[in-house]
């Protein structure tokens, strides 16, 4: 290789490593990703960047875009993505951050969920340099002997290493075999897939790590281990999960992403631009410099950021929509242009307002009816409800209101059908 050529070689690692680094938590190691890139450019052959999803929910949320956004990175550079869906180890559920026994799924949610991931991840990767693939394909059909042998590249103490199981063994909380096996597992899928890079949130730290060790003791060259910073949900406390109720997904209405994205407190304005937004260096900068000495209201900031992200995954036209109307209701205090009507068939004209909450559906239960109430959340008319015992009229139209964002008119209909939603 000329020297010129080695020049432009070492200029093109040396950028590619620049673009994946950022962001990122923690790689392991620089050098190694340095020289698999290096070998990468010489033989003009990409690298396999390797991710697991278990199918544990239905819906992608902007938390597990973070890694999605990486792995897109790794694809505009040229190298290979292969979306593992963890179709098998979701029926064992992963135990990482538990303080108890994660309940598994059935066959039948697992594959209802997959379904529905490959539907959303294409509106992040590109569909025509992605491989999805399924690690039933090779787990489903390991034997007993298959097993044995894997657990024993992996031992007790090493395993107890992990603070959720230390911290559940000390308290006397039961941590099953088959959790156990879950690293090992996972591990086991960059063995088959011959990973060179996997990726993963800060809390798959150790299953990355096994991944490694068990590459090596089949002979592989250990892959690199790319972790990313977990994204703080809306509450500005926990990371984002939809069991927490904290998230924002992907497949929500625009108004909804945008309202959302407001809701976030200031603190996590400058991460939330890092991980979910390709803006350039000097502009995060400056970002993080007005959030710190206040020159610039935080608002002005946050606006900024709902409206990127809905322009992601919606378009330009229906995040300037989904601006102007929060503008016009938290801004100027108006209404929504659309308010969706119901029609309670009831021979009475007035009911329990919990049970209003929850047969429209602006309520999941009566818990979080009750709740919500008590929390001073819901108005009708413009006027708080103050006991979640209080009847509502409905023998004329009622405007209400939940929460911030999520308003409905109701009214009695003796004729209509029990529940009869028109936009």
């Amino acid at each position: 290789m000329t020297e010129i050529a080695s020049k432009k070689m070492s200029a093109e690692v040396d950028r590619q490593f620049e673009i994946i680094r950022r962001g990122t938590a923690e790689v392991i190691s620089e050098e190694e990703l340095k020289s698999k890139l290096a070998k990468s450019v010489e033989a003009g052959k990409p690298l396999k960047v390797k991710e697991g999803f278990d199918p544990t929910a239905p819906d992608i949320h902007l938390g597990h875009t973070v890694t999605l956004r990486k792995l897109r990175q790794f694809q505009d550079l040229g190298h290979q993505v292969i979306f593992l869906i963890g179709d098998f180890t979701g029926l064992i559920g992963d135990p990482s951050g538990r303080d108890t026994q994660r309940k598994s799924l059935t066959p039948e949610e697992v594959k209802l969920n997959a379904e529905t991931y490959k539907k959303q991840v294409f509106n992040i990767l590109d569909p025509d340099k992605t491989t999805i693939d399924f690690n039933s394909r090779w787990l489903k059909e390991m034997t007993f002997e298959d097993v044995l042998s894997l657990c024993a590249h992996c031992t007790v103490a090493r395993i107890l290493e992990r603070d959720d199981f230390l911290n559940r063994y000390r308290q006397g909380k039961p941590i099953s075999m088959l959790e156990f096996l879950y690293p090992l597992a996972q591990g086991y899928d960059s063995v088959a897939l011959e990973a060179d890079v996997e990726l993963g949130g800060t809390d798959q730290k150790f299953n990355l790590l096994v991944g490694r060790e068990i590459q090596r003791d089949y002979g592989q060259e250990p892959q690199v281990i790319i972790t990313m910073p977990l994204l703080v949900g809306t509450d500005g406390v926990e990371k984002m999960s939809k069991s927490t109720g904290n998230y924002i997904g992907i497949n929500e209405p625009p108004k909804e992403i945008y309202g959302k994205t407001m809701s976030i407190p200031d603190e996590a304005i400058y991460d939330y631009f890092l991980l979910l937004t390709d803006l350039p260096q000097p502009q995060l900068d400056r970002i993080r410099k007005d959030l710190q000495e206040g020159e610039v209201n935080p608002m002005e900031h946050k606006k900024a950021l709902a409206h990127k992200i809905v322009t992601v995954y919606y378009g330009r036209q229906a995040a300037d929509q989904a601006a102007g109307e929060f503008e016009k209701i938290f801004g100027r205090k108006e209404l929504p242009d659309e308010i969706p009507l119901f029609k309670i068939q009831t021979e009475r004209d007035s009911l329990w307002v919990v049970k209003v909450l929850t047969g429209s559906g602006l309520c999941s239960s009566g818990g979080e009816a009750r709740r919500l109430i008590a929390q001073g959340g819901v108005y009708v008319d413009g006027n708080r409800v103050d006991s979640p015992d209080s009847e509502l009229d409905i023998s004329r139209e009622r405007l209400i209101k939940v929460g911030k964002r999520k308003f409905l008119k109701v009214v009695s209909d003796k004729v209509g059908s029990a529940f009869d939603r028109k936009a």
